[in-house]
């Protein structure tokens, strides 16, 4: 398709273009080695064993959490579930475990486990909100008159859900599936402690061990085509639906669905998921704290590490949502090559290894910006890029759910396009564009790469923080900032549940 240009192009242009900005570090260190050398690297056979490995585990988890997530999804928001609203806050907490640290309760309780199967179970445990979230709330906004009227045409509840409702809701689960598939991707600590070789552990060794730059500079680019890879197959998934609903009037609040004799093994089913995903990490981790006798608790750090997690991964969000609202928007709202390019190369970022954009925004600080070197600005500048495509998945699903036809009647009464938005997209979409703020804010809490490398001199957060204690096996001092995550995770939580939750 041909595109037209608009104000809304260029400015979500130049969004993705800063997003990239770590992608010129990787370009101009691979373009300084020379073709030979390039292709010496990617000529190897470990190339291929890496990418075969980490293509692997990305789908693996991404179609776990989609076939899991999705029904999931749908009985915390359509069933008459005992304990209503309150699960959709305990969806959102795996998010607030790192997945080295999941890994690690895990290996201490089964200290042989280590290898795919390990890294596959922790990485689609602590990714399953990236799909249950943005579902939620779609289902949350979905007209049951929709599944009424084919029910009224003999379908029956599975046939008429299929039909009817799965079309609305593949879109935020593609979206979320994306997510997953990337994170897995970029994901360095389970992978490491697991013992399982993907394309973040080598660069890691490459840039820390073997100071190896050029070679991690080349293995990252095969990482970002690995990552269009799964960017093209959720576009190809997504266009094949409508998204919006065209009918008059608003849509009714649904009704919570009686679940029967079922209604006790479904609980029980919920329960043992988010307590493999949270509760076994928490009472591993308090189990560990317990038995060591050198547990020395220290409330001024942890409230010093509390206060700057906070603000760094605030910023974080809030700049991400500047940057993914323009994209996210023109994403939902038109198809051309154009839109597809930009919003491809946005989503790429989400791909990268916290040290790659580390080290790549150490390189252009230095280089272009020596006052931002170290900076909260920069810190959370480094969050927006590696998680912007947390918020875009969700503000492209909430935007798409809003007719067009709306924004026409609008146009009509003579409103600007950014006048139209603001009135009436914008606040149908709302819940959508808070859930992509929440993913941001909940993966940026517990990024640990980047922290370390661009946080200001003695700025220590949570994750930093236990990192440290992690790193020298004191396991017990580490607890307390693990359970700070979970605790910070279940504030933004609640508020996003009231707002997905409170329609259905």
């Amino acid at each position: 398709m041909r595109a037209r240009l608009t104000p809304l192009h260029i400015v979500a242009a130049l969004a993705a273009l800063v997003a990239v900005t770590p992608l010129v570090y990787l370009v101009v260190r691979t373009g300084s080695a020379g073709w030979e050398t390039v292709w010496e690297i990617l000529a190897r056979p470990r190339t291929l064993q890496l990418s075969v490995a980490s293509l692997g585990l990305a789908t693996a988890v991404a179609g776990t959490c989609i076939a899991v997530g999705v029904p999931l999804a749908w009985l915390l928001t359509r069933t008459a579930l005992p304990g209503g609203r309150l699960w959709l806050v305990v969806a959102a907490l795996p998010l607030a475990v790192p997945s080295y640290v999941a890994a690690y309760t895990w290996l201490a309780a089964f200290p042989g486990i280590r290898g795919f199967f390990p890294a596959w179970m922790v990485l689609s445990l602590v990714s399953l909100p990236y799909v249950v979230l943005p579902v939620a709330a779609v289902l949350s906004q979905v007209d049951p008159a929709f599944d009424e009227v084919a029910r009224t045409l003999g379908d029956g509840p599975l046939r008429s859900f299929r039909r009817t409702t799965a079309p609305l809701l593949w879109p935020a689960a593609a979206a979320g599936g994306l997510l997953t598939a990337l994170y897995t991707l970029s994901d360095f600590g389970a992978v490491s402690l697991l013992r399982f070789d993907t394309f973040t552990r080598v660069i890691y060794t490459s840039y820390r061990a073997a100071f190896d730059r050029t070679s991690a500079a080349v293995l990252s680019l095969v990482l970002v085509a690995l990552a269009l890879v799964f960017v093209l197959l959720e576009r190809a998934m997504r266009s094949r639906h409508q998204q919006w609903r065209v009918g008059a009037g608003a849509a009714r609040r649904a009704q919570r669905i009686p679940l029967g004799p079922w209604r006790w093994p479904a609980l029980a089913g919920v329960i043992a998921l988010f307590g493999l995903a949270v509760a076994f990490p928490g009472v591993m981790l308090v189990r560990l704290m317990l038995q060591s006798q050198r547990f020395e608790a220290d409330p001024g750090a942890w409230l010093a590490a509390t206060g700057n997690t906070v603000q760094a991964a605030g910023i974080g969000a809030i700049v991400a949502l500047a940057l993914a609202l323009p994209i996210g928007v023109l994403a939902a709202r038109h198809s051309d090559r154009v839109t597809k390019s930009i919003e491809s190369a946005a989503f790429i970022s989400h791909a990268l290894p916290g040290v790659v954009v580390g080290l790549s925004l150490v390189y252009l600080g230095l280089s272009i910006a020596p006052a931002l070197y170290q900076t909260l600005a920069m810190l959370g500048f480094a969050y927006a890029v590696l998680f912007l495509s947390n918020a875009i998945g969700s503000i492209r699903s909430a935007t798409a759910q809003v007719s067009r036809n709306l924004e026409d009647v609008a146009r009509t009464l003579g409103d600007r396009p950014t006048t139209t938005w603001w009135r009436v997209t914008a606040r149908l979409s709302a819940p959508g564009i808070l859930a992509g703020a929440l993913l941001v804010l909940v993966t940026a809490m517990k990024e640990l790469p980047a922290t370390l490398m661009l946080r200001p001199t003695g700025f220590e957060t949570l994750a930093t923080e236990m990192w440290t204690f992690t790193t020298v096996g004191s396991f017990s001092q580490a607890a307390p900032y693990a359970f700070g995550l979970v605790v910070l995770a279940a504030i933004p939580a609640f508020l996003l549940a009231r707002l997905t939750g409170r329609r259905s």
